[in-house]
């Protein structure tokens, strides 16, 4: 069993480890997103990550947990409201706002977490982890906001409002998934494993009971057996989705969900690193914002 201090730190560094995830897969499924609807794409990888989950517990022998039915319940809802619903959201406010854009709402999850979590969970967090998560945050929106000059097309009117509403909704749908995972994570002994593939599988069954009504979101499944989609769709899952989640379920299981969530949110962060030590231009602006967000990931992970 990890003592209090052991298990935070655990639950930090896991929910870094799902932002350095989420960051490779993110790039590949902004891409797969021109091609794939939002509905067919978060089902394809939901799939391969719940194939995935349920191939890591049957090789490490874990036996089935005896969760009373209340958190059982709870954790299903999350992954419902957060994969099924806020996942699909989220890629659609990705094809109309772009990558940047898309972030940015990301910045506003940890926040509205965090405040939620004071209230409903009484997780109270101090002060220095309020300075941390605000300069975590701060620097982020920071980087996120730079204006690149890559001569991208400008948005229409009526497409920034959907992505502007669809982006908003989805940053309340993570948040209280968040809550609700963390809930269920807290309160048994449920490994992070086990809570990942009920969180999961919960997303793709609801994903699956959407497409008895919405058929045509099925269109273009062929693609998935293109080499050019169905590879990078497979590497995408497997980091964005079933490391990703199995990590950020380990992140809400041992730290407070508005630290674990203003962790999960570097993902920008490790995209510029990536970006630099593949040839590209990063900007003085770019590398500012994330010092300071450094310098709150290091009160959140030292001062707490």
């Amino acid at each position: 069993m990890l003592n209090v201090s052991t298990g935070l730190a655990l639950g930090e560094l896991a929910a870094l480890g799902a932002a350095f995830a989420w960051a490779i897969a993110s790039a590949v499924y902004s891409k797969l997103g021109q091609t794939l609807s939002p509905l067919l794409l978060n089902l394809s990888k939901g799939i391969v990550a719940v194939a995935l989950l349920i191939l890591t517990l049957a090789i490490n022998a874990e036996p089935i947990p005896q969760l009373p039915l209340m958190p059982l319940i709870t954790l299903s809802l999350s992954g419902v409201v957060g994969i099924g619903l806020g996942d699909t959201l989220y890629f659609e406010t990705l094809r109309c706002l772009g990558v940047r854009l898309t972030l940015l709402f990301g910045v506003l999850t940890p926040s509205i977490t965090a405040v939620l979590a004071l209230f409903l969970l009484q997780e109270s967090l101090s002060r220095w982890a309020w300075v941390g998560m605000g300069l975590t945050l701060a620097g982020i929106a920071w980087v996120i906001q730079e204006r690149t000059g890559n001569g991208a097309a400008p948005v229409a009117r009526s497409q920034m409002i959907r992505g502007v509403i669809l982006g908003l909704i989805s940053v309340l749908i993570f948040a209280v998934s968040a809550l609700l995972s963390r809930g269920a994570l807290a309160e048994t002994t449920i490994t992070p494993l086990w809570g990942a593939l009920i969180r999961l599988g919960a997303g793709v069954v609801s994903l699956m009971i959407v497409l008895l009504f919405k058929p045509k979101a099925l269109k273009g499944w062929q693609q998935l057996g293109q080499k050019a989609v169905g590879l990078p769709l497979v590497g995408a899952a497997f980091l964005g989705t079933y490391i990703g989640i199995w990590f950020q379920q380990i992140g809400f299981k041992y730290a407070p969900v508005g630290i674990a969530q203003t962790l999960l949110a570097t993902s920008p962060l490790f995209i510029l690193v990536m970006a630099r030590m593949a040839g590209q231009t990063v900007s003085m602006r770019s590398w500012v914002g994330s010092a300071f967000a450094l310098v709150g990931v290091s009160l959140l992970l030292l001062l707490r």
